[in-house]
């Protein structure tokens, strides 16, 4: 699959097929989220993953009701972290005006190349930043040193949802 393809298929799943993804699969897509820029090459970026049905139910119970129920067949978790106070600082300090807010970017880019990976073999996803911060912190023994950014469910899509509606490229870009 080209990554325009990839870009342009990709889409939040909330409902999966009950089938297991291969653990190679998911070191795969690390790998690949492990590719993008970061600052300074810091790779902050860490992965915590509820792969056996017995940890998937765990972090299910970590998430709000809405998300609990759709994606309960989801094949695995990646709960993605940051290691805080490293991106966007160097050893004298802060160098750029978002901070510690530059670790999200950095998360972000990981992040996204781990969902088109996905993509590219053929699995739905779906990112998720409302859940039990503490609960998921106590399951993986996350430390407070690490800030956890997203959730991510990964499974074989249930569903064909529609590309919705882009905003018109007049109302996000100018160009002088």
């Amino acid at each position: 699959m080209e990554l325009s393809s990839a870009m342009k298929s990709r889409r939040s799943i909330r409902a999966y097929k009950n089938m297991e993804i291969e653990e190679k699969v998911i070191i795969d897509l690390v790998k690949d989220a492990q590719l993008a820029p970061s600052w300074k090459n810091s790779q902050t970026a860490r992965y915590y993953v509820a792969h056996s049905k017995e940890m998937r139910e765990k972090l299910l119970s970590c998430l709000h009701d809405f998300n609990k129920e759709r994606t309960a067949n989801a094949s695995a978790f990646i709960v993605t972290t940051v290691v805080h106070g490293i991106s966007g600082y160097s050893s004298s300090g802060r160098e750029t005006h978002l901070g510690n807010g530059f670790e999200c970017f950095d998360n972000g880019l990981a992040v996204q190349n781990l969902l088109l990976s996905a993509t590219e073999k053929g699995l739905g996803s779906l990112v998720m930043g409302l859940y039990n911060e503490q609960a998921i912190r106590e399951l993986f023994g996350i430390p407070e040193t690490e800030n956890i950014v997203v959730v991510l469910a990964l499974g074989y899509a249930n569903i064909s949802p529609d590309m919705p509606e882009r905003k018109d490229i007049g109302q996000i870009l100018t160009i002088k």
